[in-house]
């Protein structure tokens, strides 16, 4: 196997140091990058676009002269897939839908301008659930991902193409979005490591809305050094978003890095909430995150057993919350302003145009989420519902507000189960949506979270342990995360798909 494909193999700092030593070069690990891509596209099916070679090659060869002449950053010349609900200037960005099927961006977001910054090779642009509306990846115009873990598995979502590109590693980082779990559930469904920010941490400007007050771009990489250095790129102010925040991003790869190199986590205190060891929770979950706690407690930590007594009502706020959001976000695509025009239609009145454009624009799961939306916010039924649910989302806030006065890291599962089969939940919406019933109170309070690999099941599926800190803390989780990497890089253990090129294989 080449030196370069063993390298897109490796954890974060050893590919990092052998760029900067210039073992290898920028154009070599894109080259790689975009084979691998092009190669399992038709059974991972994790990109709806693939960069073309002029264009990520150009970024290559730039990061190369910036590379040579002595600079460094932690992103610059490293791959990365983002996810098409990010806008890349000149380039499709079509939020998996057929509504956006031949959509450019006219410009870049704030985190696509910033990679370009730094330096980032942006390889293509991974497939999602459409409008990341979906828990599988499987609602997306442009066909269901799969897991790199076992084809026949979702990957996740709504992040699922990002998961499965690093998973596959195909590239060593991906943006997704996570709105409800997007970013953190994907993440332990593909065995990797993804951080959902503190809300405000990264700017929205540029990413096609879901839920205005949900929705939060970050990082996702094999390991949570990887995440530090990529949301050290994203993250900051950002004049063009009013709800980022105006606090500046620290050095979260230095952080992350004198965290793990700790001796001990001495004073470190670790809850765990009852309300996430129920029924539903499957036996080799509930062994997995039981092992790295005890991993936690071994290291030095101290487990606190707390309270979330409002973890109960997260999904119906959450589903109350982000369907009215989505209701009013995806009202501008009307086929006239924006988004797909229908061929089929003739004549007729203005709103029987909007009706024909807009059915045929979105997907089952979409229209499903407006019609939920729309009624919520409805006259007669605002303060019945969507009202009610904003005065809960105030309590749900309040419990975490009450759980770090006695502990720092919150730890728990990411998901109940593993990977479940593709078109298992499909005709199943409630089901699907349990998948996301511990992280969905993460978004409601606007808190950080992460997702890391924390061992495996009896069919070889990884397990995700989520964690939760304070705001504006994801230090403490990138530190944590990879202080246990580090302890155990069995963790870290490459999927099927990244083995078979490891062996020289097609996957």
């Amino acid at each position: 196997m080449s030196r370069i494909s063993d390298l897109l193999n490796a954890d974060f700092e050893t590919l990092r140091g052998a760029l900067d030593r210039r073992e290898i070069s920028a154009v070599e690990l894109a080259k790689e990058s975009l084979r691998r891509a092009r190669a399992t596209n038709a059974s991972l099916n994790a990109f709806v676009t693939v960069a073309e070679d002029s264009d990520a090659l150009g970024q290559a060869d730039a990061a190369d002269v910036r590379l040579d002449a002595g600079e460094r950053n932690a992103v610059l010349g490293l791959p990365v897939a983002v996810k098409d609900l990010i806008l890349t200037k000149g380039h499709r960005t079509t939020a998996a839908s057929r509504m956006l099927e031949k959509f450019t961006a006219p410009y870049d977001a704030t985190v696509a301008s910033r990679l370009k910054r730094d330096g980032a090779v942006i390889v293509g642009k991974a497939n999602l659930d459409e409008f990341a509306m979906g828990s599988s990846n499987e609602t997306s115009f442009f066909g269901p991902c799969r897991n790199p873990w076992d084809l026949d598995r979702v990957p996740g979502g709504s992040s699922g193409g990002s998961a499965a590109a690093v998973a596959a590693r195909v590239s060593p980082f991906s943006l997704g979005t996570d709105t409800g779990g997007s970013i953190r559930q994907p993440a332990g469904f593909c065995g990797i490591t993804g951080l959902k920010p503190t809300y405000g941490r990264v700017s929205r400007y540029g990413v096609v809305a879901f839920a205005s007050s949900l929705d939060q771009v970050g990082p996702m990489c094999a390991d949570a050094l990887g995440c530090a250095a990529l949301l050290e790129s994203i993250a900051g102010p950002c004049a063009h978003d009013a709800t980022s925040s105006k606090r500046e991003a620290p050095k979260f790869l230095e952080e992350t890095r004198r965290f793990r190199d700790r001796e001990t986590l001495l004073g470190l205190r670790i809850g765990v909430p009852k309300e996430y060891f129920g029924e539903g929770l499957e036996p080799d979950v509930r062994a997995a995150i039981g092992n790295s706690l005890a991993a936690l407690e071994s290291s030095g930590a101290s487990i606190v057993e707390i309270e979330l007594p409002q973890t109960r009502y997260a999904l119906p706020v959450y589903y109350l919350v982000c369907t009215a959001e989505a209701s009013a976000n995806l009202a501008r695509y009307d086929g006239i302003h924006f988004g797909h025009r229908s061929e089929k239609f003739s004549e007729g009145t203005l709103e029987e145009l909007y009706a024909m454009n807009r059915g045929e624009g979105f997907g089952d799961e979409v229209k499903r989420r407006i019609l939920l939306g729309t009624y919520a916010l409805s006259s007669g039924y605002y303060d019945a519902y969507y009202r009610k649910a904003s005065q809960v989302r105030a309590l749900i806030r309040r419990d975490f507000e009450r759980a770090f006065e006695r502990c720092d890291v919150i730890a728990g599962p990411t998901s109940p189960t593993t990977a479940f089969r593709l078109g298992e939940k499909s005709d199943d919406p409630v089901s699907m949506y349990l998948s996301d019933v511990y992280t969905l109170s993460l978004n409601l309070a606007g808190l950080p979270g992460l997702s890391l690999n924390a061992g495996f099941d009896a069919k070889g599926l990884p397990i995700g342990l989520q964690l939760m800190s304070r705001w504006w803390e994801e230090s403490t989780l990138l530190g944590t995360a990879a202080f246990l990497q580090k302890r155990d890089p069995s963790t870290l253990r490459l999927s099927p798909v990244a083995a078979a090129f490891a062996a020289g294989v097609q996957p």
